[in-house]
């Protein structure tokens, strides 16, 4: 096992002392050619939201007694849902009011994710005002575009990916609102990272070279090398219509993933896309092991919500055409 520590907030020299010792006496585990294993199944689930809320003050990281009493608020799915922005989050909220916040199969966590000993307050560690940076003018004209696209749902090809049961695992990986399980099994030449919703697998080449630029894929193409005990994907050529959070075919990710514990990961991307953020920001937070397995995710066969979700469109346009 081996442990990061990149700044001592407020712990002590001598705790981050111990922490280090701590963890040096412990062997990494390995593969058989000799890079660290991070073979499993492993959970992201969090409630630390991907932007950091303004009741947190521009606070980075919590107090072990401001983190509890957090934790042991009533959380509910559109307070909380890490994998959304601040803006998509309210949308979301106002599109999917009746029932969706009080739905049992939310799983968004029970902490608040803890990097080196202190508990995050948003998976955005850069910028440092945990904020996503402002979207080119382009950028909000594809938002705004999107939206209105998804609200007015003429076929089921406006509908996203994800709700047509087509691809969910989003590039970098987020938590999610449920299912939030991960698989990686490595071998020498690649590494799968299958993740539970919509049983999406990821294959990275392992010290390989992209393909050609006209060669466009919906989770992009991901090629993989190893700095030290860290493994490093960098992932291009994306199909715009799976982007994430609006980005362009030339969105550009880098993630690192490295362990941090005996039953932690760190996992770390950067998020590049000038053509819709007007700089490039950073995630990280932790995956914790876990004993549960992984299920098949059925979403494909009898999807009544698409069905369902057209319907409510016409509906909505008969009634604003009998004003």
């Amino acid at each position: 096992m081996t442990c990061v520590i990149t700044r001592l907030g407020t712990l002590s020299a001598a705790l981050a002392l111990l922490f280090a010792a701590s963890c040096s006496a412990q062997p990494l585990p390995r593969t058989p050619d000799g890079h660290p294993d991070f073979q499993g199944i492993w959970t992201n689930a969090t409630l630390t939201p991907m932007e950091r809320p303004a009741e947190f003050g521009g606070k980075a990281t919590l107090s072990e007694a401001e983190a509890l009493t957090y934790e042991k608020k009533d959380h509910h799915l559109f307070e909380e849902r890490p994998d959304l922005p601040a803006d998509e989050l309210a949308h979301e909220k106002e599109s999917n009011a009746i029932g969706a916040e009080e739905s049992e199969a939310w799983e968004v966590g029970t902490t608040l994710a803890r990097v080196n000993g202190l508990k995050r307050t948003s998976l955005i560690v850069d910028p440092p005002d945990g904020k996503i940076p402002s979207l080119t003018p382009e950028g909000k004209q594809r938002a705004a575009a999107r939206r209105a696209k998804h609200d007015r749902a003429e076929s089921v090809k406006d509908l996203p990916f994800k709700d047509r049961c087509l691809a969910f695992t989003p590039i970098p990986i987020v938590p999610v609102v449920y299912n939030g399980n991960f698989q990686i099994v490595e071998t020498p030449g690649y590494v799968m990272i299958m993740g539970e919703m919509i049983h999406d697998a990821r294959i990275v080449r392992m010290h390989a070279t992209h393909a050609r630029p006209s060669v466009h894929q919906w989770l992009g193409d991901s090629i993989g090398s190893w700095e030290g005990d860290t493994l490093v994907i960098d992932t291009t050529n994306f199909d715009g219509r799976g982007a994430f959070h609006g980005s362009t075919e030339n969105l550009h990710v880098v993630e690192r993933l490295s362990r941090s514990g005996a039953d932690t990961l760190l996992y770390r991307a950067t998020i590049d896309d000038p053509a819709t953020f007007t700089k490039p920001w950073t995630i990280e937070y932790p995956f914790a092991a876990t004993a549960d397995r992984i299920f098949e995710y059925a979403c494909h066969e009898g999807n009544s919500w698409v069905e369902s979700r057209l319907r409510a469109a016409r509906k909505a346009e008969e009634a604003a055409g009998a004003k």
